[in-house]
């Protein structure tokens, strides 16, 4: 069994802020091959189903995204996931809005909610997509943390969601890939 997890904040109030895109992606993913979130389970609403002959679990930390590591800590242990046969799908600062990058190991890149998988994992070597988000207009790496704290719990400006809904759609197709061919073959194809 493989787990993909996509990084969000619970309720309404988050639903389309920038920080929620993981949750996105996955819920287009889920849509896409009729998996419902109908399971709570390690804090966590998740759905279990099956695509391209590999049996799933989707999950959705029911946590703020900066304590999601126990949710999927919980996960791996209660199904005995390998680290490899894991998925995190994450908003990312550091990439121009409406990239991706797969990666198949590596530091959290400064995500709070990465920062907690990782520790809750005592690991870094596990495969994620890293989904861009861009950086506020007019500010310089050296951004005050109350800015970007600002900027990834707004919502997408109206030309910016339509850039996201491609991705959204570019990431399951990503997906697809990472379960048919594996993380290398995939980011050499969607990076």
């Amino acid at each position: 069994m493989k787990l993909i997890v996509g990084l969000g904040n619970p309720g309404k109030t988050y639903a389309h802020n920038r920080h929620n895109v993981g949750f996105r992606c996955l819920n287009y993913f889920a849509r896409l091959h009729s998996i419902r979130f109908d399971h709570r389970q390690c804090r966590a609403r998740v759905g279990i189903g099956e695509v391209r002959g590999e049996r799933l679990l989707l999950a959705k930390p029911g946590t703020f995204v900066n304590l999601s590591g126990n949710s999927v800590a919980c996960l791996i242990h209660k199904y005995n996931i390998p680290l490899n046969d894991l998925l995190i799908i994450y908003d990312d600062l550091d990439l121009p809005l409406g990239k991706i990058r797969l990666r198949q190991s590596g530091s959290s890149g400064g995500h709070k909610g990465m920062n907690s998988i990782i520790s809750a994992l005592g690991s870094k070597n596990f495969p994620r997509i890293r989904v861009g988000i861009g950086r506020p207009q007019g500010e310089n790496q050296s951004i005050k943390e109350d800015a970007i704290v600002n900027y990834v719990l707004s919502d997408f400006s109206p030309q910016e969601e339509a850039i996201i809904k491609s991705v959204i759609a570019r990431v399951a197709e990503a997906i697809d890939y990472f379960l048919a061919q594996g993380i290398k073959t995939a980011m050499n194809k969607f990076n």
